[in-house]
Protein backbone atom coordinates (compact mmCIF):
# COMPACT_ATOMS: atom_id res chain seq x y z
CA UNK A 1 0.00 0.00 0.00
CA UNK A 2 1.37 3.43 -0.93
CA UNK A 3 2.35 5.87 1.77
CA UNK A 4 2.63 9.64 1.56
CA UNK A 5 5.10 11.90 3.34
CA UNK A 6 3.45 15.30 3.65
CA UNK A 7 5.53 18.23 4.78
CA UNK A 8 4.64 21.79 5.71
CA UNK A 9 7.52 24.24 5.53
CA UNK A 10 8.13 27.90 6.23
CA UNK A 11 11.54 29.12 5.09
CA UNK A 12 13.37 31.77 7.15
CA UNK A 13 16.57 31.88 5.12
CA UNK A 14 17.66 30.21 1.90
CA UNK A 15 21.30 29.46 2.73
CA UNK A 16 20.61 25.72 2.94
CA UNK A 17 18.43 25.31 -0.16
CA UNK A 18 21.10 24.89 -2.85
CA UNK A 19 22.77 21.83 -1.32
CA UNK A 20 19.45 20.45 -0.12
CA UNK A 21 17.87 20.85 -3.56
CA UNK A 22 20.82 19.15 -5.25
CA UNK A 23 20.82 16.10 -2.95
CA UNK A 24 17.22 15.44 -1.89
CA UNK A 25 15.84 14.27 -5.27
CA UNK A 26 18.39 11.42 -5.49
CA UNK A 27 17.70 10.41 -1.89
CA UNK A 28 13.97 10.27 -2.57
CA UNK A 29 14.54 8.15 -5.70
CA UNK A 30 16.86 5.79 -3.81
CA UNK A 31 13.87 4.85 -1.67
CA UNK A 32 11.51 4.61 -4.65
CA UNK A 33 9.78 7.86 -3.77
CA UNK A 34 8.17 10.27 -6.17
CA UNK A 35 7.53 13.96 -5.59
CA UNK A 36 3.81 14.57 -6.19
CA UNK A 37 3.34 18.16 -5.04
CA UNK A 38 5.33 21.21 -4.00
CA UNK A 39 3.38 24.42 -3.82
CA UNK A 40 1.81 27.04 -1.62
CA UNK A 41 -1.35 25.63 -0.01
CA UNK A 42 -4.83 26.97 -0.51
CA UNK A 43 -6.84 26.52 2.69
CA UNK A 44 -10.41 25.51 2.02
CA UNK A 45 -11.66 24.84 5.55
CA UNK A 46 -10.63 24.69 9.20
CA UNK A 47 -8.06 26.24 11.51
CA UNK A 48 -5.02 24.08 10.74
CA UNK A 49 -1.88 26.20 10.67
CA UNK A 50 0.28 25.22 7.71
CA UNK A 51 3.57 26.48 6.37
CA UNK A 52 4.09 28.65 3.34
CA UNK A 53 4.64 25.55 1.20
CA UNK A 54 3.39 21.94 1.21
CA UNK A 55 5.41 19.03 -0.15
CA UNK A 56 3.97 15.56 -0.82
CA UNK A 57 6.12 12.52 -1.64
CA UNK A 58 4.65 9.12 -2.55
CA UNK A 59 6.46 5.93 -1.51
CA UNK A 60 5.48 2.34 -2.40
CA UNK A 61 5.04 1.50 1.30
CA UNK A 62 5.37 3.10 4.73
CA UNK A 63 8.54 1.04 5.16
CA UNK A 64 10.09 2.78 2.13
CA UNK A 65 9.14 6.16 3.59
CA UNK A 66 10.62 5.26 6.98
CA UNK A 67 13.83 4.05 5.31
CA UNK A 68 14.06 7.37 3.44
CA UNK A 69 13.50 9.38 6.61
CA UNK A 70 16.04 7.42 8.67
CA UNK A 71 18.64 7.10 5.89
CA UNK A 72 22.00 8.31 7.30
CA UNK A 73 22.41 10.65 4.30
CA UNK A 74 19.11 12.28 5.22
CA UNK A 75 20.44 13.32 8.64
CA UNK A 76 22.71 15.97 7.12
CA UNK A 77 19.89 17.27 4.91
CA UNK A 78 17.53 17.49 7.89
CA UNK A 79 20.11 19.58 9.76
CA UNK A 80 20.47 21.86 6.73
CA UNK A 81 16.71 22.32 6.53
CA UNK A 82 16.42 23.00 10.26
CA UNK A 83 19.05 25.72 9.95
CA UNK A 84 16.72 27.87 7.88
CA UNK A 85 13.16 26.62 8.06
CA UNK A 86 10.36 25.37 10.28
CA UNK A 87 9.16 21.99 9.03
CA UNK A 88 6.44 19.56 10.04
CA UNK A 89 6.26 16.12 8.43
CA UNK A 90 3.48 13.54 8.48
CA UNK A 91 3.33 10.01 7.11
CA UNK A 92 -0.07 8.87 5.84
CA UNK A 93 -0.93 5.42 4.47
CA UNK A 94 -2.86 5.27 1.22
CA UNK A 95 -6.04 3.28 0.73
Amino acid sequence: MAAYAIGSITVHNTDWQKEYGEKMPALILRHQGRLLARSAPQKLEGDLQVGAMIVMIEFPTAEHAQAWYTDPEHEHLKQLRRSGADFDLLLVNGI
